[in-house]
């Protein structure tokens, strides 16, 4: 089966859910500058960490299905569960929003990124588990210090929240899915150079079967 029918429902899947999300923002009922930052302030910088969190996962997912050639039914329940995490993000945001960084949203907020993040982690070893350990997939992830390091991130926000009494440890646990979002939000260059040789591969695969 070949990544196009995958990929195209999950680019519909997250661009549904950053909607729902940009729809959760309250519009303020006045209109000057500090009615939008009373009603809707807290709401739109919770909208922009989960917005580029959303926008994390889709590069990644888009660079990764271009290291895939084919889907077997463990990648697709597999996608399946990384969507089902990611679709859980208009609620959490929203909660944490509503509560005003309440110790127990910004927790559940942590899981639903910790969920999120170990479901990629599931999705992107069923495809090298599927392609073999010699796959391109296989060599643009190396050790994945990145993904573990989100990980562990992800673990220290949501015990901070817990652990560390009042409004700190919240503010610890905010700063630890920031620092997530930092690490990511410039793309792997060893990934993107995998997925340009891959790519040039295939294309002089197809110049050579061409007819002449």
């Amino acid at each position: 089966m070949k990544t196009s029918r995958v990929e195209a429902f999950s680019d519909g899947v997250l661009a549904i859910i950053i909607t729902i999300m940009v729809l959760e923002l309250r519009v303020p009922e006045g209109h000057e500058l500090s009615d939008l930052l009373g009603m809707s302030g807290t709401g739109l910088l919770t909208y922009l960490l989960s917005f580029v969190y959303i926008g994390i996962y889709w590069n990644a997912h888009h660079h990764m299905f271009h290291l895939v050639e084919r889907i077997s039914g463990g990648v697709l329940w597999a996608n399946l569960a990384l969507l089902f995490c990611l679709s859980l993000f208009p609620f959490t945001t929203a909660w944490v929003d509503e509560s005003g960084f309440a110790r127990t949203p910004v927790v559940l907020y942590g899981v639903n990124l910790l969920g999120s993040a170990l479901a990629y982690v599931v999705l992107q070893n069923v495809i090298i588990a599927q392609q073999g350990p010699g796959s391109a997939l296989r060599r643009a992830v190396g050790g994945d210090r990145k993904g573990k390091a989100s990980l562990v991130l992800d673990v220290a926000g949501i015990l901070s929240a817990l652990l560390i009494p009042g409004r700190a440890g919240v503010w610890v646990a905010l700063g630890c899915f920031v620092a997530v979002v930092v690490m990511w939000v410039v793309p792997d260059p060893r990934i993107d150079k995998i997925v340009r040789e891959h790519t040039d591969q295939d294309a002089s695969t197809s110049a050579a079967r061409a007819p002449i």
